[in-house]
């Protein structure tokens, strides 16, 4: 597939160097003192989210990454050199997991965000500072610190403002090829779809939100069939659902309103927070249909599960507009909200500091 989505990483930082135990011996000086230098930190070992990057690629046959060490100190109160830190730059939206405690280490959900993922080791101590006026020749120094070693699983959630649902064939990939730049394969059989696309949505030169197509889903999907499980998880960072129903079916006696009811139990299956979106019902394809009334009225009677419902036309463009607008004025709304939330927060908690 051309995209990666997921990934397991070993990271190592780099050791400490070691401290050393030298006296300082000069012409006409016998008795200098200690001078030995501590030791280099080692390495330390970050991820940084770059938004020009859109897989996981590179990790899925770069698999271990290391920092150096650092340099033993010497003496003449020479301290060792600190190695360089190694930053691993990942897609914006990736959340890095250790493996072995089920920890999440961090989500790069911001261009620009960075966040440490193996500590490198601090350096030892030289013998210089272990004298005192009783112990004027110290002869004890303290070896570096190792540093962490993780293992780590890399997992990529697109940002999206809106994700597309539906079965395999219903027109996600047409509807984002109507409203957006993206041009995602289409074809006149199920599954064209093989990985996530992305496009753009403009409502106006300064409006605009981000879609998500996913490979249409199928019933059994929670349990591993199909593809679209694999990338559900793209879906959790969405402000809400547009579930996709083909009203116009290829297959004679195939059942639109038991498709919708199975992608919502497979929604439901895998993750009930996801379910519990926002999730407007988009009916597609109405222009095969000679009775489209009929057919949308009839639909809505046995299908009452959404917030919202619109009746649209991918492939020509009928009612996107109508649909696009709506999206806008919806995600303002919660933009909005979330910023009096966090004013009153920044109220609450200045009023509770003083």
């Amino acid at each position: 597939m051309k995209f990666i989505d997921e990934s397991k990483i070993e990271v190592f930082a780099g050791n400490g160097g070691n401290g050393a135990a030298s006296f300082r011996r000069e012409k006409y000086i016998e008795k200098g003192g200690p001078d030995g230098g501590d030791g280099g930190r080692g390495g330390s070992v970050f991820a940084q989210a770059d938004r020009n990057i859109n897989t996981l690629v590179d990790y899925r046959f770069a698999r271990s990454h290391r920092a150096k060490h650092g340099e033993s100190g010497r003496g003449s109160d020479c301290y060792g050199k600190g190695a360089d830190d190694v930053i691993l730059r990942m897609p914006v939206g990736t959340v890095i997991t250790d493996i072995n405690t089920g920890e999440v280490i961090a989500d790069l959900a911001r261009d620009g965000e960075k966040t440490l993922l193996a500590q490198g080791g601090k350096g030892g101590l030289g013998n210089l500072h272990f004298k005192s006026s009783t112990n004027r020749a110290p002869r004890q120094c303290t070896p570096g610190e190792e540093g962490q070693t993780r293992e780590l699983q890399l997992e990529l959630k697109v940002l999206a403002d809106v994700g597309l649902l539906g079965m395999p064939n219903a027109g996600k990939s047409t509807f984002i090829r109507s409203v957006s730049a993206a041009k995602p394969k289409v074809a006149d059989y199920p599954f064209t779809t093989l990985h996530p696309n992305l496009g753009v949505v403009r409502v106006s030169h300064e409006k605009s939100f981000v879609i998500a197509d996913i490979p249409g889903l199928i019933e059994g999907a929670a349990e591993g069939a199909g593809l679209g499980h694999q990338f559900l998880r793209h879906l959790a960072r969405t402000r809400v659902l547009l579930h996709l129903v083909d009203l116009a079916p290829m297959y004679e006696g195939t059942d639109p309103v038991a498709e919708a009811n199975a992608i919502l139990n497979e929604l439901k299956k895998y993750d009930q927070s996801l379910y519990e979106k926002p999730r407007w019902l988009v009916l597609n394809k109405l222009d095969l249909l000679e009775d489209r009334d009929e057919k949308v009225a009839a639909f809505l009677e046995k299908f009452s599960d959404y917030d919202r419902h619109f009746a649209i036309s991918a492939i020509n463009g009928e009612g996107c507009k109508e649909l696009t607008y709506a999206i806008m004025e919806h995600l303002l709304q919660i933009a909005a909200q979330e910023q009096e939330a966090a004013a009153e927060s920044a109220q609450e908690s200045d009023a509770s500091s003083i």
